[in-house]
């Protein structure tokens, strides 16, 4: 570094900003010779792991571009343990190419890797293949999962499936339409509910009423040839923050380029690998999700007339997201929840458990790639999913504490606790939601949308498809502005050859200047000053844009010319109750309430704990380690995971539908033998105290049920069970 003393400080910082200009644009140079070496590779990712290819979506019966390869954990991990559920980890295809969920060392792979568990990867060529439909790529993820527990029929419990933003609702299509053929299941930034938000966030979920709906996706499509120019995407995405995008990622770059030149291009390594889209996917995705919001309600139809109902999945559900994403707000992560489901009584009557956890700061791309989301909720969900897999159907809220000086810190498999709380429905609103007039507004949005795809069909699309020669598709695609930024600098141009010949002679001769030379202290300011204009320039623009969709679509012209109002009806019908539904609860309960005073020493013991944390509506990372070392002494082979499942199911049903006689009918339940009882109570203590000191409604149902087993005193006062009961946030175990 040049030392910044005598009177030419300036001079000093003027041969720093020359050097680091041209090594900036050496390093534009090399991210465009990247992009254009990539650019023909049809097994281009970013994966930081070694994979091989075990099914390719090319020979499924309907042919896709996906494929499936199992990941090869590196030197010095821990070998695969063959009983541990297998992980999937699915890509999302938005316009970029594959391998987000395993960038970097600390990722969704790199967890459950380090944690003994087989992983697979779902990654995608950057051409699709001709006629594919999303259909095609929800029926070809089932065809992975099945292929993946037919390997690991031996594993305690079904493949676990993470799906990354779009990934993410491809992935519940394919769980509710084969829900036997997937474990828990989890979805990170993933929009489901895509008309729902809070006013003054979410700014991209007014864009499609912006422009008449999705007829210009279908005029995008149609000048592609019938494919969809995934830059598009990605230019819609950069679109949403201006300053980073124009300015502080490019600047940050130039001013510190010996430093962080390398992460930049790996980066960009991902962000411009481009892939396409057949039109008729992209249509799917606007007019049935993004416009037409289908599949929040259960009103989204295969075209061979598979209803695709999420109340089907049988599988737990975890949901991550981010209150600092503008790409998927919390509120159209968590809404389809409020959507599908009346009340906490309708989604446990559907069997459902759902898990959120909503992170206070991270961006969209943080969710999938920070190295410290990694190491702390994606490696807390990956190491309790068995305990995910288990919980009663319920809404839970993951909460996170740091595990260090918490009672029972042994117990924990890393720096932190956690512990999945009972939620209401009510408890997601915090997040944002729809409101009657919003949904009017939306509800206009769509049938705009469907009146101007159908003018542009009948009338535009001729005349754009017969201009979509194949030369015209190809220069549209390079002179795309999102490509050219990429390859008018690299080694195709000859403008930058000088670039190549003088950045290895600069540094070598580099001539650094310290931090507080008064250049770099203007530099900076000048920079802030720039991004504060185009931040505020942002800001100011999605004002706009919210105030000029809330004015048009609120309209009452508008709203009676789509016939739609937020005082009539609501402008869609949610699924409700069906009468079969409603039959099959009827008859469950029935059962069940027969079922009440059957049963042995394992359904008493399962009973009594969950019996004893209805109160707190809580259950613990530790209580459940307890859990697991207990059941392995006694051969987790003599209950399987799903076996266990089952009847920790079947007892919180019958406390639900009868807590007193379900708790008067444990004496029944247990053997005549002292010592068993003695012992089976033991259990039960050392599960409920291992997070320590127990709340006074825990301990006095503790003290009852050891009176119980003990056989000290019945519970006749079952009026005093009633009156145990917890707070409506605390309804389940």
């Amino acid at each position: 570094m040049t030392p910044d003393l005598g009177p030419f400080p300036w001079a000093a910082y003027a041969v720093d900003a020359w050097q680091r200009s041209v090594l900036f644009l050496d390093v534009l140079r090399r991210r465009g010779n990247a992009f254009l070496e990539r650019e023909d590779d049809p097994m281009r990712n970013v994966l930081s792991f070694g994979f091989e290819l075990v099914r390719d979506g090319r020979d499924l019966p309907r042919p896709v571009n996906y494929w499936m390869a199992r990941v090869t954990p590196p030197e010095g991990a821990p070998l695969a343990d063959p009983l541990n559920r297998p992980f999937i980890v699915i890509d999302p295809r938005a316009g970029h190419g594959p391998g987000i969920g395993g960038f970097k060392a600390d990722s969704e792979i790199g967890v459950a890797i380090n944690a003994g568990h087989p992983c697979y990867f779902v990654g995608f060529r950057p051409e699709p293949e001709p006629g594919q439909t999303i259909e095609d790529v929800v029926r070809a993820i089932i065809a992975f999962a099945e292929e993946v527990g037919r390997r690991h029929h031996g594993a305690e419990g079904k493949p676990v499936a993470i799906g990354n933003c779009q990934a993410g609702w491809a992935l519940l299509m394919a769980a509710a339409i084969r829900p036997e053929a997937f474990g828990p299941l989890m979805v990170a930034g993933t929009p489901v509910s895509y008309w729902a938000g809070r006013q003054g966030h979410a700014p991209m979920r007014y864009l499609g009423g912006l422009l008449g709906g999705s007829w210009l996706t279908h005029m995008t499509g149609d000048l592609g040839g019938g494919r969809f120019d995934g830059a598009w995407l990605v230019s819609n995405f950069e679109s949403g923050n201006p300053a980073n995008t124009y300015w502080t990622k490019q600047y940050e770059v130039w001013a510190d380029v010996d430093r962080a030149a390398e992460r930049y291009l790996g980066f960009e390594q991902w962000w411009g690998g481009h892939v396409t889209l057949n039109a008729e996917e992209m249509a799917f995705i606007v007019d049935k999700l993004f416009v037409g919001n289908r599949l929040a309600t259960g009103e989204l139809t295969f075209s061979d007339g598979t209803r695709v109902d999420l109340r089907a999945i049988q599988s737990p559900i975890i949901v991550f997201c981010s209150e600092g994403d503008d790409i998927t707000p919390p509120a159209q992560a968590l809404s389809w929840v409020t959507d599908l489901y009346g009340d906490i009584d309708d989604l446990r009557t559907h069997g459902q458990t759902i898990v959120y956890s909503v992170h206070g700061s991270i961006g969209h791309l943080g969710i999938f790639v920070s190295g410290g989301v990694a190491r702390k909720e994606h490696n807390e969900f990956a190491s309790n999913m068995d305990m995910i897999d288990v919980l009663p159907p319920g809404l839970y809220e993951a909460v996170l504490q740091e595990s260090a000086g918490k009672p029972g810190a042994e117990l924990t498999r890393g720096e932190w606790l956690v512990s999945f709380e009972a939620r209401q429905l009510a408890d997601l609103a915090q997040h944002g939601a729809t409101d009657p007039e919003d949904e009017a507004r939306f509800a206009a949005v769509r049938r705009v949308s469907e009146a101007n795809v159908a003018l542009y069909r009948s009338f535009a699309q001729p005349v754009v498809r017969a201009m979509a020669t194949p030369p015209v598709v190809r220069a549209l695609e390079q002179l795309h502005p999102a490509r050219l930024s990429y390859t008018l600098f690299s080694d195709r141009n000859p403008w930058m050859g000088w670039v190549r010949a003088l950045a290895p002679v600069l540094q070598a001769g580099r001539q650094s200047v310290d931090p507080d030379n008064p250049g770099r202290t203007a530099e900076r300011a000048v920079s802030q000053a720039i991004e504060t204009a185009l931040s505020d320039y942002g800001r100011q623009r999605d004002a706009l844009s919210e105030t000029m969709f809330r004015a048009v679509y609120g309209s009452p012209v508008v709203q009676a010319l789509t016939g739609v109002s937020a005082e009539s009806a609501p402008p869609r019908q949610r699924p409700g109750l069906s009468p079969d539904h409603e039959r099959f609860v009827a008859l469950a309960t029935e059962r069940l309430r027969a079922m009440i005073p059957a049963g042995g020493l394992p359904e008493a013991v399962v009973r009594a704990l969950l019996w004893i944390r209805l109160p707190t509506g809580t259950a613990d990372e530790r209580s459940f380690a307890v859990i697991r070392r207990i059941r392995a002494a006694y051969g987790a082979d003599r209950m399987p995971l799903a076996e266990f499942k089952r009847m920790l199911r079947l007892q919180f049903f019958m406390l639900l539908i009868d807590e007193p006689a379900a708790i008067a009918a444990l004496p029944a339940l247990l053997p005549d033998d002292p010592a068993m009882r003695a012992e089976a109570f033991a259990m039960v203590r050392e599960v409920v105290t291992a997070v320590g000191e127990v709340e006074a409604p825990v301990a006095e149902r503790l003290d009852a049920v050891e009176r119980i087993f003990t056989g000290a005193e019945p519970p006749a006062d079952t009026g005093k069970v009633r009156r145990l009961r917890a707070s409506p946030r605390g309804t389940a175990a």
